[in-house]
């Protein structure tokens, strides 16, 4: 894999059946990230859930970076990375000298280059971001922003399993409970 394509699909299918053979929300969240940065050779990677009413993202897991960085403190959705209405996926190339950053120190100081930030979607809904850090400069490749957001789509997919996962859990609960003040 040259330097300048990272992200392949063999790497893809790996990622993909990470995702697919998850049973637990953190730990598929967790050992994709870890995955992540060691599969591509980057610095690190995050996995944000956003809360909607805090217009917050939060951290669902992280790889490869360091505590002082993930907890800079809260990743607004109109402040961090400024993606055009939180559609689009974001590359900034060369941290040091873009302007979009909510934490440009943080990020110096982590001795992050370059980020990908890219939204994760379910049902139309802007629901997380999938960020990749470099600690040097990229320009990623079509296609790599292609496996990005194929990527992105599965996890989506995979919040909203474990979503109605977690819902058909509590109903199931709920009916157990009953079940047993009428016996």
């Amino acid at each position: 894999m040259t330097e300048q394509h990272r992200i392949n699909l063999e790497i893809y299918k790996l990622l993909v059946q990470t995702i697919s053979e998850a049973n637990d929300l953190d730990v598929m969240a967790t050992q994709l990230s870890q995955l992540i940065v060691g599969a591509l050779g980057i610095k690190g990677t995050a996995l944000y859930i956003l809360d909607p009413e805090r217009e917050e993202l939060e951290l669902l897991a992280s790889a490869g970076l360091s505590t002082n960085y993930v907890n800079k403190g809260p990743v607004l959705v109109d402040k961090s990375i400024k993606i055009e209405s939180n559609r689009k996926p974001v590359i900034v190339s060369d941290a040091h000298t873009n302007k979009k950053l909510q934490y440009p120190d943080k990020a110096k100081e982590e001795g992050v280059r370059a980020i990908i930030s890219h939204p994760i979607v379910m049902r139309g809904k802007i629901i997380g971001s999938l960020r990749l850090y470099h600690s040097q400069p990229w320009e990623p490749s079509p296609e790599e922003m292609i496996l990005v957001e194929a990527l992105s789509q599965n996890l989506g997919v995979a919040l909203m399993y474990f979503r109605v996962a977690n819902a058909m859990l509590n109903v199931k609960e709920t009916v157990n409970d009953i079940h047993s003040v009428w016996l």
